[in-house]
């Protein structure tokens, strides 16, 4: 999300008391090559949400937009995407390549911004799942006054390409999916004389979220020492993949879990399993019964209706899974690697 540091219309302040009404425990604020309010001590508890500093960075041709999470300089826009993809690296940060595949062209002041420098290979992950992109991609002549009045509804499910090319790196290595709103809260003078207010940060606040999954309790604290503590255990969740996106507008998705057994031991999204013989794969769906889909390299292999689903198999690879409430994109989970 962005604030009036770039490009939002939001005061920082302002959208942290938007996230803590919506309920959420944390937010990361992105704007655009800087790291100001990260600065000038914005980072910290709001009633009860956690709101963190990252930053978007993109090239000289406002391409390859990168969220950089956990460093303390932004970078120059000189730089090239492997350059600061590199160096995010080095400054102890993770990086997650924003909105890969986009491609509109029906709103000239606000073109496309896909991330086309894919021999980039030491990214942590991808953001799979942007609220505004997708609203701004589904946009058309027929829908526009509905998708304006409902900025809710208008949004189905991830980029299939996004999740394609997901799927495929995970067959190499580990890499991340997040989601995000992607907030501006842009204002648009509507039929002439009514300004509206597109993307309110409290509406928005209620669709994409990554939740996180931790061994260990975030603890709400105004010190320097809890507050990186706490920054510490969400960038380690979005690191190792300990994470799952989900469109909350449909049902609230928190206690969703996707998980292995492998004999005795746990394996959580994110994790990797050496062994691939009758591997045990449960999920459990929080609050209704959803459509499970069990997907392996980016194929679906089963299905089932119900509030929880276990799965044995025996063949190795990259296995995530996907719920369906109604017919409608929910749940996504990270992978779990098994004997790759």
């Amino acid at each position: 999300m962005h604030s009036t540091y770039s490009d939002g219309s939001g005061e920082v302040k302002d959208i942290a008391k938007f996230a803590a009404e919506a309920g959420l425990d944390y937010v990361i604020l992105t704007d655009h090559n800087t790291l100001r309010a990260l600065k000038e001590g914005y980072e910290g508890w709001y009633n009860n949400t956690l709101l963190l500093v990252g930053c978007e960075i993109n090239d000289r041709q406002n391409k390859n937009h990168y969220l950089a999470f956990g460093i303390k300089e932004a970078y120059s826009t000189r730089l090239s995407a492997k350059e600061y993809v590199k160096k995010v690296n080095e400054d102890g940060g993770i990086g997650f390549i924003a909105h890969p595949h986009e491609k509109r062209t029906h709103m000239k002041e606000h073109p496309p911004y896909p991330w086309i420098n894919w021999d980039v290979e030491d990214f942590t992950g991808i953001e799979i799942w942007n609220h505004m992109s997708e609203w701004m991609e589904n946009l058309n002549e027929q829908n526009k006054y509905q998708s304006f009045l409902h900025p809710l509804k208008t949004i189905s499910a991830p980029n299939k390409k996004t999740i394609d090319i997901w799927d495929k790196l995970n067959l190499k290595r580990r890499v991340v999916g997040i989601g995000g709103v992607d907030a501006h809260a842009h204002k648009y003078n509507f039929l002439g004389f009514l300004e509206v207010e597109i993307f309110p940060y409290k509406v928005l606040f209620k669709s994409i979220r990554t939740h996180i999954l931790s061994q260990e309790e975030i603890k709400k604290g105004r010190s320097s020492d809890a507050l990186e503590k706490a920054k510490k255990i969400i960038y380690s969740s979005f690191e190792t993949g300990s994470c799952f996106i989900a469109n909350d507008y449909h049902a609230e998705s928190k206690g969703f879990r996707f998980f292995a057994q492998e004999g005795r031991k746990i394996f959580n999204m994110g994790d990797s399993i050496e062994k691939h013989d009758k591997t045990k794969l449960t999920v459990l769906v929080p609050s209704v019964k959803g459509e499970i889909r069990l997907i392996r390299n980016g194929r679906q292999i089963d299905s089932v209706e119900n509030h929880e689903a276990e799965f044995i198999v025996s063949s190795k690879g990259a296995y995530r899974v996907e719920v369906y409430l109604n017919n409608k994109a929910w749940i996504y989970s990270n992978h779990i690697r098994i004997g790759i």
